[in-house]
């Protein structure tokens, strides 16, 4: 639909030209007959609906309408703003929550809502679609040239947004006109209690010690990891807690009574009794949340279908006052949903609760959550994902970004996601393109072109898409160092199209933090190789190359100015990622005498962390906090590597890290073996150690094993143990102990 309609005569009020529809003129430069109306006791929000109209009129045409009781509007025309008189004659009986209606009426204009903002939709609705205006981040709105207000005489719209909860995780969200505009939530202004809650209700900190049994048996000892729910005292407890949030927040509309973000539910026989019957550990979660809210029909609770709870039960129905959030965190996102096969388990898990209940909400995620400026191209794949949520039963969603911080393509992301939430079936291509000219200006049509390089490369690569990925690992893929140098060309381009233009020069200096980013993860990669951090001077020793050198510092100030606070989930700051490369220049290159060596493993490695394969252990760089790159990972098997050196040396020492990490179920080896051999037949025992079982910890440390003494060999064999099973502490279904080893230095 045209914003503005152009004509040979203008008049004010109602114009016609010959072959043409008839419009209604609101302003020009010549002046207006129009008012803004409301009723004779307007609400607080009528009020703030007619101010905001009032001004962007203003902005718009230079020409402020007055905003005036509907008793005082008897001559001229008038926008008539919510529950007034012309909406009892539009409006048979009431609008639906949320919704509006835009509609011209005999020259005069009628803007009403339902319940909840649906006036503000409304009004929002009309100022974009007929007034050219548009709110497509946390800036100011993008206002037309043209001056001239006008609307088509037989205006009739209807709108509502697609889902009852709508929720675009980024920081544009803390713009509040951006979320009104564009219709979005945030759960802080509707939950009493959000997400994970089970601490929130029972809080292990006061009951753990002296009250065990509230929390869950898991494997024969009690641990705070989740809530016993069949015990009397933990239902009575948070029923309590309950009544107290309720009553000092009655205005919140959601609860939520779900899991802690962690393993291990309850095994006692009460618990385990429901579970058995019901074919999942969602079983008893379904039982007391219901028994939750039977206990408060009038509020309206919500539970996490995620992780152990992920199931649907057999039979038993979620109440009337319960939505069941479900989430696909297993899922890649290179593809749809519809096509990608690691969510076929998301798929039945839908299939199966919506045959249970028809209040469904879905957890969603759209970046990746370790490298939050990592290039993540799955723009391709987020309206067939809505259109599928849309079309099986899923009334609300939160999509989480990268949060409060800024990551790749945030506003983008945010502004389509919103798009989306209203229309699944809007045009997603003119919407794109029509972003990247209103926020980036002249470099629009460069950056069009990276879009679709990096999910072009991605769909050829035919690699997998990872929410906790990471970019390193596509070194010889989709990010390989001649693909970024494209990229970068692309960039360089945008970067000159607006370099005279500061607003969006500084916008697109956000899309490259994303390559900076890459470039400084590969060069860790890399170490001592060509696209590595350290190059070999004339002596032969190593030094960190000027260029990385020079890149960090810059990277680190633009991402302040960008606003990143944190790079991943884990919250690393962009002073603390300084610090990182600081110890890592000053660290320096560790010599061995094994680098290029011919590695063989007994074992295989785990394929989802590649690294560079054997040769991970002989390339000359170590590991460092991040798991997934520059570690030789073996999940569930020992860790058996024979690296020849090609002839016998003089060793003097040997030594290598692993990766104590349990949050990602990998910890220290139960024992590690070194052995040495001159002809790799008759192995002779060079250092040894046995690890006792470890301790329940959630800290990250890289943990160095080393044996001295002189040898010679040509063949070194490490033998690490893997832990028999996952400490109890740690258990999960599914899940094995995992170790992870880096470098095999030999000296």
């Amino acid at each position: 639909m045209k914003i503005l309609y152009r004509f040979a005569f203008l008049m004010l009020g109602v114009t016609a030209c010959s072959g043409r529809a008839q419009e209604i003129l609101i302003a020009d430069e010549a002046g207006s007959t129009f008012s803004i109306v409301v009723p004779a006791e307007p609400t607080a929000l009528e009020t703030r609906s007619a101010r905001v109209l009032q001004d962007y009129i203003k902005r718009v045409s230079g020409r402020q309408l007055a905003v005036i009781s509907e008793s005082k509007a008897t001559t001229g025309h008038g926008i008539y703003i919510g529950h007034t008189k012309k909406e009892g004659i539009i409006v048979p009986g009431k609008l639906p929550v949320e919704s509006w209606k835009v509609q011209a009426m005999g020259g005069d204009i009628v803007i009403c809502g339902g319940s909840g903002k649906g006036l503000i939709y409304g009004v929002y609705t009309f100022i974009e679609k007929y007034m050219g205006c548009r709110k497509v981040a946390d800036v100011p709105a993008i206002l037309p040239k043209e001056k001239r207000i006008s609307i088509p005489a037989d205006l009739k719209e209807d709108g509502r947004p697609g889902f009852i909860y709508r929720e675009s995780f980024y920081p544009a969200a803390r713009d509040p006109e951006y979320l009104e505009w564009n219709r979005l939530q945030q759960f802080e202004d509707l939950w009493g209690i959000w997400g994970h809650s089970y601490d929130k209700l029972v809080p292990a900190s006061v009951y753990f010690k002296a009250h065990p049994e509230y929390y869950a048996l898991v494997k024969g000892v009690r641990q705070p990891s989740q809530l016993c729910l069949s015990n009397e005292q933990v239902y009575a407890i948070a029923v309590a807690e309950l009544k107290k949030r309720i009553a000092a927040n009655p205005d919140a509309i959601y609860w939520s009574v779900s899991p802690n973000d962690d393993i291990g539910y309850c095994e006692c026989d009460k618990c385990k009794a429901v579970d058995d019957a019901e074919g999942t550990p969602s079983g008893s979660l379904i039982k007391f949340v219901n028994r939750i809210a039977s206990t408060f029909p009038d509020n309206t609770f919500t539970t996490l279908a995620y992780g152990y709870s992920h199931r649907a039960p057999r039979s038993l129905k979620p109440a009337k006052n319960v939505y069941i959030f479900l989430s696909n965190i297993d899922a890649y996102r290179d593809k749809p949903i519809t096509e990608e096969s690691s969510a076929a388990t998301f798929r039945n898990d839908l299939k199966q609760w919506r045959s249970l209940t028809g209040n469904l909400f879905l957890w969603d995620y759209v970046t990746q959550f370790t490298n939050y400026l990592a290039p993540f191209p799955n723009l391709l794949t987020l309206q067939p994902n809505m259109q599928y949520y849309k079309e099986n039963g899923i009334k609300g969603l939160f999509a989480q970004g990268s949060g409060d911080t800024y990551g790749e393509w945030a506003e983008l992301r945010s502004y389509l996601q919103a798009k989306l939430m209203q229309d699944e079936k809007a045009d997603i291509k003119k919407l794109t393109e029509q972003f990247l000219v209103d926020y980036y200006g002249p470099a629009a049509k460069f950056l069009l072109q990276y879009i679709g390089q990096t999910h072009g490369n991605l769909e050829e690569s035919k690699r997998k898409l990872d929410i906790y990925g990471n970019p390193v690992n596509e070194w010889n893929s989709w990010l390989a160092p001649e693909k970024l140098d494209a990229y970068s060309s692309l960039l360089d381009a945008a970067e000159g199209a607006v370099e005279t233009k500061p607003v969006y020069a500084e916008r697109v200096a956000r899309i490259r933090l994303s390559l900076d980013y890459v470039v400084l993860q590969q060069a860790r990669f890399f170490g001592i190789e060509k696209f590595g951090v350290f190059e070999k001077k004339a002596d032969g020793s190593w030094k960190p190359k000027k260029q990385i050198v020079d890149m960090v510092p810059r990277f680190v100030a633009n991402c302040k100015k960008a606003k990143v606070t944190e790079l991943s989930e884990g919250g690393l700051s962009p002073d603390a990622y300084k610090a990182e490369w600081d110890a890592i220049f000053a660290a320096g290159v560790t010599p061995t005498i094994a680098v290029g060596s011919t590695v063989k493993l007994g074992n295989p490695a785990v394929t989802e962390y590649p690294a560079k394969g054997p040769r991970t252990l002989v390339d000359g760089t170590p590991g460092y906090t991040d798991f997934s790159y520059n570690w030789l990972c073996f999940f569930g098997t020992d860790m058996v590597a024979t690296i020849d050196m090609g002839a016998v040396k003089n060793v003097s020492g040997i030594k290598m890290h692993f990766l104590d990490d349990p949050r990602h179920w990998i910890f220290l080896p139960s024992a590690i073996k070194v052995e040495v051999s001159e002809d790799g037949n008759t192995y002779k025992p060079y250092t040894s150690l046995t690890n006792p079982e470890p301790d329940e910890h959630y800290e990250v440390a890289v943990t160095p094993f080393a044996g001295e003494g002189k040898a010679r060999a040509r063949f070194v064999r490490v033998t690490a143990t893997n832990q028999s099973q996952l400490p109890a502490w740690r258990y999960r279904e599914n899940k094995k102990p995992m170790i992870a080893c880096d470098e095999v230095y030999v000296q």
